[in-house]
């Protein structure tokens, strides 16, 4: 029997191929009739793996959060898997941009998005939170990740320094941040994380009781 000339489609193939798509030209742009034609097959091939373009979609999602690691809950102190979380989830988004704002919708039916969720609520929950305050430490720290990914504040500006030189006097500089676009959106997500948690250690003491000491392990991050 003669070898096919096209590679068989599997959902590994379909999901690489959409995640490169979506990253290069944005969720806007993405179909599968464009998706069909980047795997050299006709449309309705795809249907024999996805029903709909959205269930396409929901699978990159869950790729990329495939990357997120959350072995950190239940092994080390709640305090220290939230910051190694961040780093983490903000990782895996930061590579995707793109599809952050399909992720922000929630986890929906997505295996490895309820598995993050399962596991972050869990070990929250087993560090002594209230099970209601795990939800919302949860939701968040998705809040503040996925909007660190959606952008950055340092591009945002503009490059010519004569704009803000007579009505923004306090702008003086802002010209100069596109060019320390990685340093300052770094910065900021590291300061607001620890911010975060910060709080949120006051919080505990307050509501649920003394915070026991961090061992060294919680310290080498």
């Amino acid at each position: 029997m003669p070898r096919p000339r096209q590679a068989l489609l599997s959902r590994e193939r379909i999901i690489e191929t959409a995640a490169a798509l979506i990253d290069a030209d944005g969720l806007a742009a993405f179909s599968t009739r464009r998706l069909a034609a980047a795997l050299g097959v006709r449309g309705p091939s795809l249907y024999n793996h996805f029903a709909t373009k959205d269930e396409i979609i929901d699978a990159v999602v869950d790729n990329v959060t495939t990357r997120v690691d959350v072995s950190f809950f239940g092994t080390l102190d709640w305090r220290e898997a939230l910051r190694r979380w961040g780093y983490s989830y903000r990782a895996a988004l930061a590579a995707h941009p793109n599809i952050v704002p399909h992720l922000a919708q929630g986890p929906g039916r997505r295996p490895a998005s309820l598995a993050m969720a399962d596991a972050v609520y869990g070990g929250l929950v087993a560090a002594g939170w209230p099970p209601a305050r795990a939800t919302h430490i949860g939701a968040l720290m998705r809040y503040f990740v996925t909007g660190s990914a959606l952008g950055s504040f340092a591009r945002g500006f503009g490059e010519d320094p004569a704009f803000y030189a007579e009505q923004y006097p306090h702008l003086g500089q802002a010209h100069r941040l596109p060019e320390h676009q990685k340093q300052v959106d770094e910065g900021a997500f590291a300061l607001g994380l620890e911010a975060l948690i910060d709080g949120l250690a006051r919080t505990y003491e307050r509501t649920v009781g003394p915070l026991p000491p961090l061992s060294p392990i919680d310290e080498t991050y």
